[in-house]
């Protein structure tokens, strides 16, 4: 069967149709396609938009930031600290800005060639340490601490990627080593450690640190009672004598007697707080607060005051130092005996070990060592610096501990201490001492009464004799009418006494008749200066207080008197 073909008219018809409906699915098509592209356009814009938006906002945001802040994280290091002065305003310590160097391990390109390159700018660097650091892959990592300005140029030459800088703060000592002891060290964060630094610190600074409220521009500089005129003297006479006794060490203070100010204060060796490598050396000790030692025959000056306080001697009291005293299987002797009876003046003149041990033994043990207490010499003192050594006495106080204890054996104590007390002796007021300016009338209410007016009448007496025909004479002074006492003692060597290094102090007054300024000088096993000479304490201690003295008391000052040149005498003792 043949089927029967369509008709043209048809055909055009159904492909008419057929058009007209593929048009109109093409145009559907068409329509949804173009609706999904705008969409994806619209959100891919949005997508960048927001992008770039953020990356804008960080730039204003980092734009706006403190330099010292940006770059790492954020430390106490650039927490600021006060200024810190001498009592007329000279500049001890403060801030300077500097540099540190650190790096981002991702960023680092050669590890190898970095370090090869930073060595020839920091020729010290550990390599093994940094290249652990640069092949870390942290993002950031201290590579050195505190740069000077060239160090830091020659680096930014060098053209490393990956390395940058923060800009830091440290501490900068005008006066070198000259006060090093008394304002102290900070470490590397820019805390402090040692001194009147550490001192600051724990006063609150710390707390101001880690709050972010330690502004430079809201700290007051910190006035200490230092002069730093006279510890320059202090610490220049300390140094020429250490050289000139060929001793292991030397100090000194000058202490206020009125308001318990320590005015200059200086021990050697010491230290340049700008450069401190040695600062922790064994032989770099502060021997004036934190040394302890046995102080001869200065401690003589507790042991007649004491005697005199009691009531039970005066000054016409009279002891037998004839021949030496025995305890037990120990005898105790004169260095230079006169081997007769001593009147209480004499004692003290001469420096009698006999006469010293009979006056503690008329006292009695129990008298003896209450009144060293009442004086501060063996508790541990009260004071601003935090170095500050507690004293060491008999744990059972036997007759032979008071009799060696009376001439300045048995016990330690700190050279410091030793001057505080002597101090209360030309005055009664025992005043525990600052390194802080503060005035009399503050220093009178807390003070503590610890002599009676005639003892201290008759110490300035004995310290005048004594300068006048004793002892003290190498420290006398014309016009300022120093008087003082010295004190010899037999280094402690391991548990032992030596026979041939001594330990020597020497205290000294001035101006008598009203004592404003008590200088108290050490000497750690001196050698004679020359040959022929000899080594105790006149000889040396005696020398340098005398030359502190010297060269300091116009800058304190006391006027110069000649109208009463070393006159000793007792107006009203009786």
């Amino acid at each position: 069967m043949i089927s029967r073909l369509p008709r043209i008219g048809d055909l055009s018809k159904r492909r008419k149709k057929t058009a007209e409906d593929g048009s109109i699915v093409v145009d559907a098509a068409r329509k949804a396609t173009g609706g999904k592209a705008r969409t994806r356009i619209v959100m891919t814009m949005a997508v960048f938009f927001t992008l770039y938006s953020t990356i804008a906002g960080r730039l204003v945001y980092l734009g706006l930031q403190d330099p010292d802040l940006s770059d790492g994280p954020q430390s106490r290091v650039t927490a600021s600290r006060p200024d810190i002065v001498d009592r007329n305003g000279e500049v001890l310590a403060t801030d300077i800005k500097t540099a540190s160097l650190f790096a981002e391990p991702r960023r680092i390109v050669d590890a190898d060639e970095a370090i090869e390159k930073l060595s020839t700018v920091l020729p010290e660097i550990d390599y093994e340490q940094t290249y652990r650091k640069l092949k870390s892959g942290a993002g950031f990592v201290w590579l050195q601490r505190q740069l000077t300005p060239k160090q830091q140029a020659d680096i930014m030459a060098l053209g490393v990627p990956g390395l940058g800088f923060r800009t830091e703060k440290r501490r900068f000592y005008p006066s070198g080593e000259t006060s090093s002891y008394i304002v102290g060290l900070t470490n590397i964060d820019n805390q402090g450690i040692s001194g009147m630094e550490k001192y600051i610190d724990e006063q609150g600074l710390s707390d101001l640190q880690a709050s972010g409220l330690a502004v430079a521009k809201d700290l007051k500089p910190v006035r200490l009672s230092i002069d730093l005129r006279v510890q320059h003297v202090v610490r220049d006479e300390i140094a020429a004598g250490l050289e000139r006794y060929r001793a292991v060490g030397a100090g000194a203070v000058v202490l206020n007697i009125k308001t318990g100010e320590v005015v200059a204060m200086a021990s050697v060796p010491d230290f340049d707080p700008n450069n401190p490598y040695n600062a922790q050396d064994k032989d770099r000790l502060n021997r004036m607060s934190a040394g302890l030692y046995e102080m001869g025959s200065t401690f003589k000056s507790f042991t007649s005051a004491m005697a005199l306080d009691s009531g039970k001697a005066t000054m016409n009291s009279r002891f037998d130092a004839s021949h030496p005293i025995r305890v037990g299987h120990q005898a105790i002797h004169d260095f230079h005996g006169k081997n007769r009876v001593l009147s209480l003046p004499e004692v003290f003149l001469y420096s009698s070990n006999i006469g010293s041990a009979r006056e503690a033994e008329l006292v009695g043990i129990e008298g003896h060592r209450e009144f060293l207490h009442r004086l501060g010499i063996l508790d541990r003192m009260q004071t601003e610096l935090p170095e500050v050594a507690r004293p060491t006495e008999p744990k059972v106080w036997k007759q032979v501990n008071s009799f060696t204890i009376a001439f300045g054996h048995g016990v330690s104590t700190t050279p410091l201490q030793a001057a505080v007390g002597c101090a209360a002796l030309m005055q009664g007021y025992l005043i525990e001492p600052t390194f802080l300016v503060r005035g009399e009338q503050d220093a009178m209410a807390a003070a503590k009464r610890v002599v009676s007016d005639k003892t201290v009448e008759g110490m300035r007496y004995l310290y005048m004799l004594n300068a006048e025909k004793g002892s003290a004479r190498n420290a006398r002074v014309p016009g300022y009418r120093v008087g003082g006492k010295t004190g010899t003692a037999e280094k402690v060597i391991n548990g032992r006494y030596s026979k041939e290094l001594n330990f020597n102090t020497f205290v000294a007054a001035f101006p008598m008749d009203d004592p404003q300024f008590l200088v108290f000088t050490i000497a750690d096993a001196p050698h004679p200066e020359k040959p022929g000479m000899t080594d105790v304490a006149a000889a040396n201690a005696g020398v340098i207080a005398g030359n502190i003295i010297r060269r300091s008391a116009a800058m304190l000052g006391v006027k110069p008197d000649f109208s009463h040149e070393n006159g000793a005498t007792l107006v009203s003792y009786q």
